[in-house]
């Protein structure tokens, strides 16, 4: 089946909420460059999110923390360069709002500044509720984060299914309302339940996307570079790759060597 997808407009926050009020899925994947964000621009993505998972895919890193805001606005330049259609949310990285609530929205206001994203993403609840709403305040918009907050991943011991238990299923419900409360445009629900999940994006008027949360929310999320099958050793439940790219560019450089070592490239035509 095929989908139609207006290229003509740009998508805006306002955009996700008529969307989530005539019931179409929003579409979202991360990306960190130029080149790849404008191939999955023009093939129709709703939204692109700079994720701070840039510190796993793109330097190697074990978990999110490393990476820095002026590194994830550096990513993000690129990124916006390359999208003409997407709604581009910068993830802040931890170390960047949890300082002190003014500390916070110098850093938001920087970060859009010098990107020229659309708007940002903060992980946590009712803790940051606060920074969250001046952020707001300041006219930045502000994409929530609940459940699975890799930016948390120490306090929380692992990377586990979030709100098994009735007491964090409630907190995430009630911090899901306090960021629509403060101002934020929508909600990421990581790694929870699908029940719960589904809970939560009926209580809601503003869209909730997931990851590893079920069908039944507004929307969803992935990691490029996982859903495209190049970072073979991820393989979480929620996962489904729709590509296995792994391999074709493994071969791709082996033709490459072996071409360069036959001295078969670059050949006449390829030549000046």
């Amino acid at each position: 089946m095929s989908v139609h997808i207006d290229m003509s407009k740009k998508v805006t926050t306002q955009t996700f909420r008529q969307m989530k009020q005539s019931g179409e899925k929003i579409t979202m994947l991360t990306s960190y460059d130029f080149t790849l964000t404008r191939l999955v621009d023009e093939a129709g993505v709703d939204a692109i999110l700079v994720g701070d998972s840039a510190s796993n895919v793109v330097c190697g890193n074990d978990y999110t923390l490393p990476i820095t805001l002026d590194e994830m606005i550096f990513l993000t330049r690129g990124v916006v360069r390359g999208a003409k259609r997407a709604l581009v949310v910068m993830d802040m990285p931890f170390g960047s709002y949890q300082i002190s609530e003014e500390d916070a929205v110098r850093n938001a206001v920087k970060a859009m500044k010098l990107t020229g994203c659309d708007a940002l993403k903060i992980e946590g609840g009712r803790e940051w509720i606060d920074t969250i709403r001046h952020i707001c305040q300041a006219g930045i918009p502000v994409m929530g984060h609940l459940g699975l907050t890799p930016q948390s991943v120490n306090q929380f011991g692992g990377y586990g299914l979030r709100a098994k238990d009735e007491a964090e299923a409630q907190k995430i419900i009630d911090d899901a309302l306090l960021l629509e409360q403060a101002g934020c445009f929508s909600v990421v629900l990581e790694k929870v339940p699908a029940a719960l999940a589904a809970r939560v994006s009926e209580e809601l008027d503003i869209p909730v996307i997931g990851i590893g949360a079920g069908n039944m929310v507004d929307g969803q999320v992935l990691v490029l570079h996982d859903m495209l099958g190049l970072n073979m050793g991820f393989k979480p439940k929620f996962l489904r790759h729709f590509a296995q790219l792994a391999g074709e560019v493994s071969g791709a450089v082996c033709s490459y060597i072996e071409a360069v070592k036959e001295s078969s490239f670059p050949n006449e035509n390829e030549s000046y």
